[in-house]
């Protein structure tokens, strides 16, 4: 009759566990935003810029291929891949919080006297044993909730952080690329004009041979020859420069850029209409992460609060011991103990409502820096979670797929 009265008592207090959880809940702040742009009459139905995926952007076979090199080498995207993957390992962890923690110990007598080492209420520690201890926090404050919420907003935050890293990669590469052509162009006319200089100066020189100029004349032509042999000598110093800064966003060695279409050959993009709405800020990757890390830092005061209130586990130790291997397993060598455990902080309680106060300081600064996104609910920023797991186990080339660029 004790333990079932024990039971439906635990099981009354599990039921109301989930209503209780200290520290304020994420909310967005209030900023008035308006519907467009200053100075730009508001249109409906506007095609944006950014719904069109890179790849239907940029029609240039060779530029699409340097994207697609740049998107699997770049260091920077592989070190900010690892951290979206150590940030989802953290979230599962925060997640086993949940879970009863349980180890195990085995322990077997070494060397020296030990008939007179004993403990009360405990195996002597020279005898053969086996011993299991189990701890399970109950989340009656939701710190563990908390915590879990924090992860999740972390996480996301890298998550838009790549995203990020991805569009100025492909920027980066796109600009860098057609920049390096018009060098060339600039190169072509430059040769042009050397040639028809040369063809001058020697034009001059005949002239000068037969007293229609004089030597003044002659050289500045000569000069003007220079200063266009001057140009090409920079303009090639210039597409190095610029070959080395796509290897460099390649994640290679500076090699030579093989070229593609023509300057003049490329497909123009759209133009950008006037009176785009202002929410289209919500889909840049940096006010997201942004937001996402004021939901983090929202919860972590939750979690520093809880921490000042007494936590409520509960433990146990089950095993066997036994002087003599032979006689482990029998029925007198049982031995366990389990029931509530009640810990709560004394000397420690300043320091934990100073940390209370760094977190509430921090989420201020998130508050400062946070852009102009709406909050995801926990449904979608479960399912964002969700979606973040199934592509860690891909191929970075998973990061330029068409539904995803789509979706982006």
């Amino acid at each position: 009759m004790s333990s079932i009265i024990h039971l439906v008592l635990l099981s009354g207090l599990l039921s109301v566990l989930p209503s209780c959880k200290v520290g304020p809940d994420y909310a967005r702040p209030d900023i008035p935003v308006s519907d467009s742009f200053r100075m730009a009459e508001a249109q409906k139905d506007v095609q944006s810029l950014a719904n069109v995926p890179w790849w239907d952007l940029y029609r240039d076979e060779e530029l699409q291929r340097l994207i697609r090199v740049a998107l699997e080498e770049n260091k920077d995207l592989k070190r900010t891949v690892a951290t979206v993957d150590e940030f989802a390992a953290r979230m599962l962890v925060a997640k086993t919080d949940f879970l009863p923690q349980m180890n195990a110990t085995v322990n077997a007598p070494g060397f020296g006297n030990t008939r007179n080492v004993a403990f009360p209420g405990f195996p002597n520690p020279f005898n053969y044993y086996v011993q299991g201890n189990l701890a399970w926090e109950l989340d009656i404050w939701g710190r563990i909730r908390r915590s879990n919420e924090a992860a999740l907003g972390d996480l996301l935050a890298r998550e838009e952080n790549r995203r990020a890293v991805i569009l100025q990669i492909v920027a980066g590469v796109a600009q860098a690329y057609f920049e390096l052509r018009q060098f060339d162009m600039q190169l072509e006319i430059a040769t042009r004009t050397l040639r028809a200089w040369d063809e001058s100066v020697k034009l001059a020189k005949a002239r000068f041979r037969v007293g229609y100029i004089n030597q003044l004349d002659v050289d500045q032509f000569e000069a003007e020859q220079a200063n266009a042999a001057a140009r090409i000598a920079e303009l090639k110093r210039q597409m190095v420069q610029k070959e080395n800064e796509i290897s460099v966003l390649l994640g290679r060695n500076p090699t030579r850029i093989t070229r593609g279409r023509a300057l003049t050959e490329q497909v123009m993009p759209p133009l950008i209409p006037a009176g785009l709405p202002s929410e289209l800020l919500q889909r840049r990757p940096d006010v997201v992460q942004a937001e996402q890390q004021l939901a983090a830092a929202t919860a972590r005061i939750g979690q520093a609060k809880a921490d000042r209130f007494p936590k409520l586990s509960i433990t146990g130790i089950l095993g066997i011991a036994s002087p003599q291997l032979n006689h482990l397993v029998a029925n007198e060598t049982f031995f366990g103990v389990a029931g509530p455990s009640l810990a709560g902080p004394l000397l420690n309680a300043n320091i934990l409502g100073f940390q209370q106060e760094a977190s509430e300081a921090q989420t201020g600064q998130a508050v400062a820096e946070r852009g102009v996104r709406p909050p995801l609910d926990n449904t979608s920023r479960r399912d964002s979670f969700a979606a973040i797991r199934s592509r860690l186990g891909d191929n970075v080339n998973s990061i330029v797929s068409p539904a995803e660029s789509t979706a982006r």
